[in-house]
């Protein structure tokens, strides 16, 4: 624990001089994502939009892929910069919504968790119009597992 709290004190007093996005600026994503834990896999969607230097907040929506029955997941992420290098690593945290069927067409089957999201990702530029993003997430809804999330971001500007 005393190493958290090092680490997360280390990175939020550095990064008072690295520089991220500009106030206004805005993304759209295009992801694909792994459940580490369950095997699920799934795509969605998302838009970033920086409302202050080095702040984005990123509603995303996700079609989940279960063994069994259909799940969905929506996220409001609100990510810190801590660079503007050529790879722009972040941190994240927000709040989380899952709702799951695992028996679609039967009365009362469907339920909906709701929680904390953690983690950290990365934006890379491949051109002047397209990135890539890798994210690792925590979702402590439901069976709290690890997700990895990668995709393509495409910038919008102003």
């Amino acid at each position: 624990m005393k190493n958290l709290l090092l680490v997360t004190f280390f990175l939020f007093g550095s990064v008072t001089i690295l520089q991220a996005q500009e106030q206004g600026d805005s993304r759209l994503h295009v992801l694909g994502q792994y459940g580490l834990r369950m095997d699920e896999p799934g795509i969605g969607f998302g838009w970033e939009y920086f409302f202050a230097p080095q702040f984005g907040l990123m509603p995303s929506y996700t079609q989940i892929f279960p063994a069994v029955g259909r799940a969905s997941n929506f996220s409001a992420d609100l990510r810190y910069y801590l660079s503007k290098e050529k790879s722009q690593v972040y941190v994240v945290t927000g709040y989380s919504l899952t709702s799951e069927n695992p028996q679609p067409g039967a009365a009362g089957t469907k339920r909906n968790l709701s929680g904390a999201n953690v983690g950290v990702g990365a934006v890379v530029p491949l051109t002047d119009w397209v990135g890539l993003s890798t994210e690792f997430k925590f979702q402590s809804q439901g069976i709290q597992q690890i997700y990895f999330r990668f995709g393509l971001d495409f910038p919008l500007g102003k």
